[in-house]
């Protein structure tokens, strides 16, 4: 028998497999999504939505927690599993774009160990002040904040969940944009960052939305604006951080990936599943709650994102000056 046809009677197979879900449910082992952070977060609580929602048509589905390393160590394990379509990894900006650029050595190629499925869910960031703070130094607006730095250089400083972070390398951009000083003060998570702010002990943060909102809604912090290129819904009322810096742009994005080699119909149908799970009512309710906003696309649109995202962050890393050994 010819490689050719070998191949070809493979695919076949693949693609009956798949034309019958219940079947596939069945004969094959659970469908695992892999979390390279731990339980309780936003990219968790968004897998453990999505595997109740695609389990009538993919068959069972378990979430894999496999925290470390910045979120390496899942991905890395999702790289080096077999491509059949039966693991997936939830990639976040932070993996598939900052990592590849922020740690000497990586345990997996962010560009060409993946197959890309679909993307999941959006949260801005948002640069926030404590509201008591702001109203001491009268800043109600980006525009104040970029003024007062401005006439105070060297008195500013931020806070962010540790070097290299999300926060971090917005705060760096927003002072290379804005062209001011501020020195940013690295914690041991977003969390303690967080509670920095609250205590007085750093004058600002961008901080992501599903972490920032509680205290926004109580009254404790003042959110200034968002970093998403157009207002969010989630917080109306507060304006994009491009209307005062044109083109500011950082957000804090998910999808899922499979495996490089993973067969095209075998993605596609994956994609499908997962695409109308982002779609239901149910997905939506729950994202909403933890301030994310579901962002279904096709395999290749969600390649292109990450592919441009890459390249954006190489310059935001190196203009940091942040690096992991």
């Amino acid at each position: 028998m010819t490689a050719r046809r070998c191949l070809l009677l493979s695919a076949l197979a693949l693609a009956a497999t798949w034309a019958a879900p219940a079947a596939w449910a069945q004969e094959t082992a659970p469908l695992r999504i892999v979390v390279p952070y731990p339980p309780g977060g936003p990219l968790d609580a968004t897998a453990r939505v999505l595997a109740e929602r695609v389990q009538g048509e993919l068959g069972t589905v378990v979430v894999d927690n496999k925290p470390g390393a910045g979120g390496n160590i899942g991905m890395a394990a999702v790289a080096k599993a077999v491509p059949d379509g039966r693991t997936l990894g939830v990639a976040a900006v932070a993996t598939l774009a900052i990592n590849p650029w922020l740690f000497r050595k990586m345990p997996y190629d962010a560009a060409r160990d993946f197959a890309p499925v679909t993307a999941v869910a959006r949260v801005p960031n948002v640069l926030v002040m404590n509201a008591e703070a702001a109203r001491q130094l009268k800043i109600a607006s980006v525009a104040d904040l970029i003024a007062y730095a401005r006439e105070n250089p060297g008195q500013l400083n931020y806070g962010s969940g540790g070097n290299g972070s999300a926060g971090h390398l917005a705060g760096e951009l927003f002072k290379q944009q804005a062209g001011i000083e501020a020195t940013h003060i690295p914690f041991n998570g977003a969390n303690p960052a967080q509670l920095a702010l609250l205590g007085g002990q750093v004058d600002f943060n961008i901080d992501n939305l599903a972490s920032a909102a509680p205290n926004i809604k109580s009254g404790k912090l003042v959110a200034l604006a968002v970093t998403s290129a157009s207002p969010s819904p989630m917080l109306p009322g507060v304006p994009p951080l491009a209307d005062t810096l044109k083109g500011f742009e950082i957000d804090t994005w998910w999808g899922l990936v499979a495996p490089a080699g993973t067969p095209a119909p075998v993605l596609q149908k994956l994609s499908s599943a997962f695409g109308k799970a982002l779609a239901s009512p149910q997905a939506q309710q729950r994202f909403a709650a933890i301030w994310a906003e579901p962002l279904p696309t096709t395999p290749e649109q969600f390649g292109e994102l990450a592919e441009r995202e890459r390249g954006r962050y190489q310059g935001i890393v190196k203009l940091s000056g942040a690096r992991v050994d």
